[in-house]
C-alpha cells in the first residue's frame, strides 16, 4: 500500500496520532521538519524556515524523499507530514513550489488524513513560533494544496486519540473494501 499521510496545521495532534499507530506496531515515520529545525538551530549558520524557507524546503525534500522510499517497503505506513506539505508551506509564504517538488508530491495513498489545529492543544514554542491564527491559515493552505495535487482530504474528528486511530482505520477499511 502506498504511504498514508497524516497532515494538518500545527497543533492538531498529528504527532500524538502517529505515536498511537506506532504503539500498535504499525510502521510510522516522524515529522521531518521538527527534527530538522532542532538540528539546524544547533548550527551557527543553520538553515531555518523563518530565515530561508526555500533552503529549508530543500532539506525537508531530501529527508522526506528518503522517508517515502522506506515507507513504500512497508505493508502499511503512516507519515507525519509528507512532501506535499512542503508545497503548502511554500504557497502560504507566497513562493511557488518548483516542478521537482510538484512531481515528488505524487505517489502517496490517495486519501490524506487531515487533523485541524485545536486551540486546546496548541503550544507556541521555539520550533512553532507563530500564533494560533497562523496555524489555522497554514492548515487551510495545506487543504488547498493537497486538493490541487489530486488527493482526497479526510478530516479526522478531534477527540481522544483512540477514537482518532479507530476513525482512520475504519476509513481505510471502507476504502479498501470499495476497491
Amino acid at each position: 500500500m502506498k504511504p498514508i499521510i497524516i497532515t494538518g496545521g500545527p497543533g492538531a495532534g498529528k504527532t500524538t496520532l502517529i505515536e498511537a499507530f506506532a504503539q500498535t506496531g504499525m510502521a510510522t515515520f516522524p515529522e521531518v521538519s521538527r527534527g530538522l529545525i532542532e538540528q539546524e538551530r544547533a548550527k551557527p549558520q543553520g538553515i531555518l524556515p523563518w530565515h530561508d524557507l526555500p533552503g529549508f524546503a530543500q532539506l525537508c525534500l531530501v529527508a522526506m524523499r528518503e522517508q517515502k522510499r522506506c515507507a513504500e517497503n512497508e505493508p502499511l505506513a503512516f507519515l507525519d507530514r509528507a512532501i506535499p506539505d512542503i508545497c503548502g508551506y511554500l504557497h502560504e509564504a507566497g513562493i511557488a513550489p518548483n516542478a521537482e517538488l510538484q512531481a515528488e508530491s505524487q505517489g502517496y495513498f490517495p486519501l490524506v488524513f487531515v487533523c485541524r489545529p485545536h486551540a486546546a492543544i496548541y503550544v507556541q514554542d521555539e520550533v512553532r513560533p507563530y500564533p494560533f491564527a497562523q496555524a489555522l491559515a497554514i492548515h487551510e493552505q495545506l487543504l488547498t494544496t493537497y486538493t490541487q495535487l489530486g488527493y482526497h482530504c479526510v478530516d479526522v474528528p478531534f477527540g481522544p486519540v483512540a477514537a482518532r486511530v479507530e476513525f482512520v482505520l475504519r476509513t481505510l477499511e471502507r476504502e479498501h473494501a470499495a476497491r
